[in-house]
């Protein structure tokens, strides 16, 4: 492994900071989401209803716990913290003149804080947390006027930061809108909810537009801030099996990866592919795309590409392929890959899959690539103030074996491996607390309740030595 290799975790703000009414923080879209479960999906209300729990407005109390937090990120020897800025906290609106000051600080005072360890910052500028009123008052990323909203919320911040933070990356997961059958992936994502009768597909085409235009942008500007800035898009990175040796089932899978790979061509290439242009030339979609657009595309191109690796899919278009219940792919059939076990959420566990998909993205693009989630969501058990989550650790283990794999063996250049939800953070899927990820416990349950206290679980020492060793000790 390279010396200068980023180990670390990663959260995103809605998840952990909590401090929903301190700082002059906005309303964002993840305030408006409440608890849910692996059976009960997280319902998405209009505004804040009295009587409902929304887990996020106070999640684990990063925003207190800040410092106690990234001292025990410290003792596992972290060399980077990924987490994101939240939007509503330096323009709780969205559509303000002027930046809230209580905001900035904050994130001075946790960057300040963490390179006081020498942990470098890894920063996600939209981690679905765009404010809740950009919604309400222009639709989310249906408006192209969420272009110059998101492009002054990023030189703002990488202004004020710009000694602080090297790494960056524009928007979290931008792939997954293209799940249109769920719809907290395109609020989350998009701040769109789908009408009766709405072109889905279209609609979702449009606003991936208008957010890779704001990428751009934000490229274009932030070297101008800071030459030295690298600036990367953020991939959730799934790879799809054919089920069979079915020349169908072949076709259908790569179809699928092409779509998932639309978001990163385009980010990284600079220009839409051509299969993309013919599907729009076919539905008739005449979509809000200008030639200076295009240019902007071109001109702003991201230095590396984040992923997010948890699962892998498998998929047929026989008839007797049976379907998963959470079979969200539409036409074709995602379906149980007898070759891989399951967790208790229904995901895959895949680690192969790790590699496999690195050197897909690694033959296709040739940028670095930083994999910033890879993480294990499990119903930890806490007895006598210990968790003895050797599941976590093996789980990470097998998928750092295949990373470095990619790297050693097949010449993958990967930059840093941040593990998913280091502390304990809320579920973005579920709103659930009991599928935690972290290396330290969070005294919280499903209802919210807890002292919030902080405990190491037996992962945090495994992780510990790894770092020590550069990943030589698994």
């Amino acid at each position: 492994m390279r010396n200068d290799f980023l180990w670390g975790g990663a959260v995103a703000a809605h998840q952990v900071e909590g401090g929903f009414t301190q700082g002059g923080k906005g309303v964002s879209i993840a305030d408006v989401m409440t608890a849910g479960s692996k059976d009960h999906a997280r319902e998405i209300t209009e505004g804040i209803i009295e009587g409902k729990f929304y887990p996020n407005h106070e999640a684990i109390d990063f925003y207190g716990h800040y410092q106690e937090d990234i001292k025990l990120f410290a003792e596992m020897g972290f060399k980077c913290l990924r987490t994101s800025i939240a939007w509503t906290r330096i323009f709780p609106n969205g559509d303000e003149q002027e930046p809230n000051e209580a905001g900035l600080a904050f994130y001075d005072n946790l960057f300040d804080e963490l390179l006081k360890y020498g942990i470098e910052p890894v920063i996600t500028l939209s981690h679905f947390e765009m404010p809740y009123h950009l919604v309400k008052q222009y639709g989310g990323w249906r408006s192209r006027e969420l272009i110059g909203f998101f492009t002054k919320f990023a030189v703002t911040v990488m202004e004020r930061y710009k000694d602080k933070v090297n790494y960056w990356m524009t928007f979290n997961e931008i792939n997954n809108q293209r799940i249109l059958e769920n719809p907290i992936y395109s609020f989350t994502n998009s701040g769109i909810l789908y009408q009766e009768g709405e072109d889905k597909l279209k609609t979702m085409y449009q606003a991936a537009h208008y957010q890779f235009v704001a990428s751009a942008i934000t490229v274009s500007e932030g070297k101008k801030i800071n030459p030295d800035f690298q600036i990367g898009c953020m991939l959730a990175a799934t790879p799809n099996y054919p089920l069979t040796s079915d020349p169908s089932d072949i076709i259908v899978a790569q179809q699928e990866d092409e779509k998932q790979l639309f978001f990163t061509d385009v980010q990284v290439r600079g220009n839409y592919p051509r299969w993309a242009v013919k599907e729009w030339e076919r539905k008739g979609y005449d979509l809000d795309i200008t030639e200076e657009d295009l240019q902007l595309l071109k001109a702003g191109t991201v230095d590396y590409i984040g992923i997010s690796y948890y699962l892998s899919n498998t998929i047929s278009t026989r008839p007797e392929a049976v379907r998963l219940e959470d079979d969200l792919l539409g036409d074709s059939a995602l379906v149980e890959n007898p070759y891989v076990s399951m967790t208790e959420w229904g995901w895959s566990i895949d680690p192969a899959g790790l590699r496999h998909y690195l050197n897909l993205l690694s033959n296709r693009y040739e940028r670095p690539i930083f994999i910033v989630e890879n993480g294990f969501g499990y119903a930890d058990i806490l007895v006598e103030e210990k968790v003895h989550d050797v599941e976590r650790i093996d789980f990470l283990s097998q998928h750092i074996r295949e990373m470095k794999k990619a790297i050693e063996i097949d010449g993958v250049e990967v930059i840093g491996y941040t593990v998913w939800g280091c502390i304990d953070p809320i579920s973005f899927t579920t709103g659930e607390m009991r599928k935690r990820y972290g290396f330290i416990y969070v005294d919280r349950d499903n209802q919210g309740n807890g002292s919030l206290k902080r405990i190491k679980k037996d992962s945090f020492e495994w992780y510990k030595h790894l770092i020590q060793t550069n990943g030589a000790e698994l």
